[in-house]
């Protein structure tokens, strides 16, 4: 969705900008791939519908991945009502098929990584700070404040491609799902700190912190996490509980050594 508020920016002097977009992208390819295909920006969710109908009648193919049914695409979300006919275009021009054999491959046996700590005590400060030390190059001199997207964002330490940051300073501030993208472009390795437990009472910051693993996961970032609870306590009843059972199986996985040892992409 990146690229096509990308591409709505510079059209907001054309009437019918969706139609273009879909002309641009019918341009570059007849088959769409999607994969782990889900909705949770309102934005996206208005703008889906318009383009899904724009590009099936333009002959476009769509194939996606998703842990979420159509029908349950958006679940709890905002006007969900104004996203039904998105949902309605999916299930006419596509065949949905059910793959699950009941194992959630991430959870398999997966060699663990010490990169998730509980609780919120001196121990697992004094780990993410050693850490820190041993990634970085011990004659640069970390900075305490980064450039997002053209603003600065106070963080504990930033050098060498390594960001140590709090829950605070990157979900319980105003952050768009575009500073993850761009964060996970600079950062190869991410400590996380005092990251709260999670319920209805603070969706947005689960939210954000639903976008930052999204974005990191899809760039391989290393993420190591201080965390108030244990990975499955992070989110206890509200409207993100479907959400944040995917994002605390990618959080499994990214523990592993096989994930570990991805390349970064920049």
């Amino acid at each position: 969705m990146y690229r096509v508020h990308d591409e709505l920016r510079t059209l907001s002097d054309v009437s019918d900008p969706l139609e273009i977009v879909a002309d641009r992208f019918c341009a570059e390819a007849n088959i769409i791939c999607f994969d782990e295909f889900f909705v949770s920006d309102i934005t996206d969710a208005m703008i889906l519908g318009t383009l899904f109908e724009a590009l099936f009648r333009r002959g476009v193919v769509l194939v996606a991945t998703s842990n979420i049914p159509p029908k349950d695409l958006y679940r709890n979300g905002l006007q969900r009502a104004r996203f039904l006919p998105a949902i309605a275009l999916v299930e006419t021009h596509c065949h949905v098929l059910n793959v699950d054999n009941g194992v959630d491959y991430r959870l398999r046996t997966l060699q663990q990584a010490e990169i998730y700590h509980y609780p919120l005590d001196a121990k697992a400060t004094e780990n993410l700070q050693r850490y820190f030390q041993q990634l970085i190059s011990s004659d640069q001199q970390p900075e305490n404040q980064i450039e997002v997207n053209h603003r600065l964002v106070p963080v504990n330490a930033a050098c060498d491609g390594v960001l140590y940051a709090t829950f605070a300073q990157l979900c319980q501030t105003a952050r768009s799902q575009n500073d993850y993208i761009e964060l996970s472009k600079i950062y190869h390795t991410v400590l996380l700190a005092d990251v709260k437990q999670m319920d209805k009472s603070n969706d947005d910051a689960a939210r954000r912190f639903i976008a930052l693993v999204d974005e990191f996961y899809e760039r391989h970032v290393k993420l190591i996490i201080s965390a108030e609870v244990s990975m499955a306590e992070l989110y206890l009843q509200g409207l993100l509980e479907f959400e944040f059972k995917r994002c605390q199986s990618r959080l499994v996985e990214m523990q592993s050594h096989e994930y570990l040892a991805k390349q970064h992409l920049a």
